[in-house]
């Protein structure tokens, strides 16, 4: 499934509403989301009917987890619905600037951070995800390597912070 690409991820970077992924994790959340639509809800419904089928429901272990099963795999489906429906698809234009789909260093009140820019759906393993819906994410979003700026934090309290580097995803 093809989503036709937005405004572009650099054009649409200060919008908060929305959710950047790449054309690759658009195509796998929308694989994704068809497998859990059907067989997901095939395959939990059949273990809710086995379930069903071994007697009193108020007591039983197995109806408790596949009704369990199920109404997480209803919430990702509303979850990645929800992804899909926000979804700006681009790729991260390389100019050198934080958007998202880069990787950040920054220098936080003394201590270097480096952070994948953007959406946890596109997080590599072990690689912070710093959303660009939240303050921090905000403050750095079109700042170059050698900027000093400073983020009000969720306590109140404000930061130093410089941008190291910005390196484009590979």
């Amino acid at each position: 499934m093809t989503q036709p690409a937005g405004a572009g991820v650099t054009s649409a970077a200060r919008r908060s509403d929305v959710i950047y992924l790449t054309q690759d994790a658009y195509d796998r959340l929308a694989r994704e989301l068809e497998t859990l639509k059907t067989e997901g809800r095939e395959r939990v419904s059949q273990a809710i009917g086995t379930a069903r089928e071994h007697g009193d429901i108020r007591e039983n272990a197995d109806y408790d987890a596949a009704k369990n099963e199920q109404g997480m795999m209803e919430a990702r489906i509303r979850q990645i619905e929800a992804i899909l429906r926000s979804a700006v698809v681009g790729e991260t234009a390389d100019d050198g600037s934080a958007a998202p789909g880069t990787v950040v260093t920054l220098e936080i009140a003394g201590d270097e951070e480096v952070y994948f820019l953007g959406s946890r759906e596109e997080a590599f393993d072990g690689m912070d995800v710093l959303s660009a819906k939240s303050p921090l994410g905000q403050a750095v979003l079109g700042r170059r390597p050698g900027d000093e700026f400073s983020y009000l934090t969720p306590t109140g309290r404000e930061l130093p912070v410089k941008l190291l580097n910005v390196q484009t995803r590979a």
